[in-house]
């Protein structure tokens, strides 16, 4: 049988959201995930009991060797600022940075794990204008470093396994602690940016509900209505990783499922969009084309498929419901 491994979760300069995407893990929800998994948690800043002395004594026993860790998990982005002293996040009833803190228990930990894209890459708090210099914990955007640096590597020889996504799906962040305590992540599992295959393998667009529109280029222009959100209203499905569109989120649906745009979460740089739910275009042409086509391709398709669209999916499209069903076959 698999030996139990230990498990501290840290929230850095966060909203809280990822957390919350993993309590909704499983129908008997995270802690009984995590039994099932043999993963003792040591602390967790918004769920555990364990408070001031309490917390530090983990905290030292981990940094002194007494308390072994085999997986941390940080969450939010790590304040580097002002001028590089952290000292904008400071761990609460101290005078200890949450910088200070994550680099030191990033030595202790078998894996580290970023949960979220502000732990990834620093997401949301790194928008710009950025007073708090926040970065991600291997990442600072799309740029190897962050807070670790380039050539950081836990005890086990992976770099910071990124879950990225704002917030991520709670089984993503699940099934990454599971490989991780059954041994079976390496590095060959994880993308260019340190995110695992087992999701990052796919595109949010595969299995969209929307998907016969976009094959025909049939196009909503407003929100309400049914049809494809690339063409006019900022999707990204097309070029954001992710298996969104493949699995039930919270027990249904998904972003496009209801009525919103992919904003490509889970990407670098996701915060810096200026618009959503506006497609920027030049020239009429989306700026935004989907991975792996080049724009030719992609404008001759276009084309014969806006000339090959159906009644029944044209009036669909710009409809809040089905207003044509498919006839039936003869």
């Amino acid at each position: 049988m698999t030996q139990r491994k230990t498990l501290l979760w840290l929230q850095a300069g966060s909203c809280g959201g990822c957390s919350m995407a993993a309590l909704e893990q499983g129908g008997a929800g995270l802690f009984a995930e995590l039994q099932n998994l043999r993963l003792d948690l040591l602390w967790h800043p918004s769920v555990s009991e364990a408070t001031g002395a309490e917390v530090l004594k983990i905290l030292a026993d981990i940094e002194t060797g007494a308390v072994k860790l085999d997986i941390l998990c940080v969450e939010g982005s790590i304040l580097r600022g002002p001028h590089g002293t952290g000292a904008f996040n400071r761990l609460s009833g101290t005078t200890r940075t949450l910088l200070d803190l994550t680099r030191a228990l990033a030595q202790h930990a078998e894996t580290c794990v970023a949960v979220g894209s502000c732990a990834a890459f620093g997401g949301i708090p790194a928008g710009d204008p950025d007073p708090t210099d926040s970065c991600g914990l291997h990442y600072d955007g799309a740029e190897p470093g962050g807070v670790l640096g380039v050539a950081w590597r836990s005890r086990s020889g992976l770099p910071v396994v990124n879950v990225a996504g704002c917030a991520p799906h709670p089984g993503w962040i699940v099934e990454t602690l599971g490989a991780l305590a059954a041994g079976d992540l390496k590095a060959s599992d994880l993308d260019a940016f340190g995110r695992p295959l087992f999701f990052a393998g796919h595109l949010a667009h595969h299995g969209c509900s929307r998907n016969e529109f976009y094959e025909f280029k049939a196009s909503a222009r407003v929100l309400s209505e049914r049809g494809c959100l690339m063409e006019h209203l900022g999707c990204k499905a097309t070029q954001a990783i992710g298996d969104c569109n493949q699995r039930a989120w919270n027990g249904g649906g998904s972003c496009t499922h209801a009525g919103f745009a992919c904003i490509s979460c889970t990407s670098p740089g996701f915060e810096a969009a200026r618009e959503t739910h506006v497609t920027p275009k030049i020239g009429g042409i989306p700026v935004g084309l989907p991975l792996d086509m080049p724009k030719a391709w992609f404008m001759t398709l276009a084309a014969l498929s806006k000339s090959a669209t159906p009644a029944r999916v044209r009036q669909n499209a710009e409809a809040d419901r089905i207003l044509v069903s498919p006839k039936r076959q003869k």
